[in-house]
């Protein structure tokens, strides 16, 4: 009989459902009537349209912690979670990994160091931080020798996967779109475009406010990018690529491929204890993240290098 990979699930927050979605994915299956309840219809509609592909082979999430016991309970009955746990530090010595289930830069450090400091592999939901000091205390750990995986699902897009541009002659300019905040969903917007072009950011200008970041992006190679994170858009990544011999528009809309592929990383992440792309790619990824904070209380460019994680 092959062993279980059992997983515990730490902490949600307003306008995150992933502690529902990726839960019914990995456990395989969950109550149709109680995930009408769970305040996300989107993810009701892609389980549904998606029931034939639940489940990840050896794999459970078999605890969930969150902030307040009816959300844990509501949860566990939802996708079929065995233990709901009082503490984080109550699922140590019963699973073999830990998801940070909150996607809000400044809990995570909090949330994951019981797990760091047992030694327990941690996939922290995207932007694994919004502070320097932050970064700072995962790069230290990073450097210890502490398994710590954090990603945007976009990495995963299937229209960013499947994109084409060997004969389309250089990028000239790229424009990105991305709903919410920059602190929450910046980081969608510039690992999407990463993932077009490269970890390449050299500094960013976000001339923006709290509702509509501008973002201007000037990467290493001189290609220049803008990223539009609007709060009200109901557009999530969509990526107007302009190069020498063709024009391309892209929007990402099958959020459960990108969460299933993303999902499997983790597990994988979770057995193997190796990493599925290098870890300091996430670091420079934030790094873009927090420059974006910065530039716009500043209002001047923040160079990704100005951001120095070794002092």
């Amino acid at each position: 009989m092959e062993k279980i990979l059992k997983i515990a699930f730490i902490g949600t927050n307003e306008g995150n459902g992933h502690i529902y979605s990726w839960s019914a994915i990995i456990n395989g299956s969950y109550d149709s009537e109680l995930i009408k309840k769970c305040g996300y219809p989107v993810i009701v509609d892609y389980l549904y349209k998606n029931k034939n592909n639940l489940g990840i082979k050896n794999t459970r999430v078999t605890h969930v912690w969150t902030q307040d016991r009816s959300i844990s309970e509501q949860v566990s009955k939802t996708t079929f979670i065995d233990n709901v746990i009082d503490s984080p530090e109550q699922a140590i010595g019963y699973v073999d990994g830990v998801v940070i289930t909150t996607d809000i830069g400044s809990t995570h450090v909090n949330l994951a160091k019981p797990f760091i400091d047992a030694n327990i592999p941690v996939f922290i939901d995207k932007p694994l931080a919004d502070s320097i000091d932050d970064l700072k205390t995962f790069y230290n750990w990073y450097k210890e020798g502490k398994l710590i995986m954090s990603c945007s699902s976009l990495r995963y897009a299937r229209e960013i996967k499947s994109l084409d541009l060997s004969a389309a002659g250089r990028i000239e300019y790229i424009s990105g779109i991305m709903s919410k905040s920059w602190e929450r969903y910046g980081v969608h917007a510039i690992e999407g475009l990463c993932a077009i072009t490269g970890i390449n950011i050299d500094s960013v200008f976000n001339t923006g406010d709290q509702h509509l970041n501008l973002a201007l992006i000037n990467h290493k190679n001189g290609l220049k990018s803008l990223l539009q994170v609007i709060y009200n858009s109901k557009i999530f990544g969509r990526y107007d690529i302009f190069c020498e011999k063709n024009t391309f528009t892209i929007e990402t809309s099958d959020s459960f491929y990108m969460f299933r592929e993303q999902i499997e990383d983790i597990v994988k992440f979770f057995v193997e204890h190796k990493y599925p792309f290098p870890f300091l790619e996430t670091v420079e990824i934030i790094k873009a993240v927090i420059a974006g904070i910065e530039s716009r209380k500043t209002g001047k460019p923040v160079h990704i290098s100005e951001i120095n994680l070794e002092e």
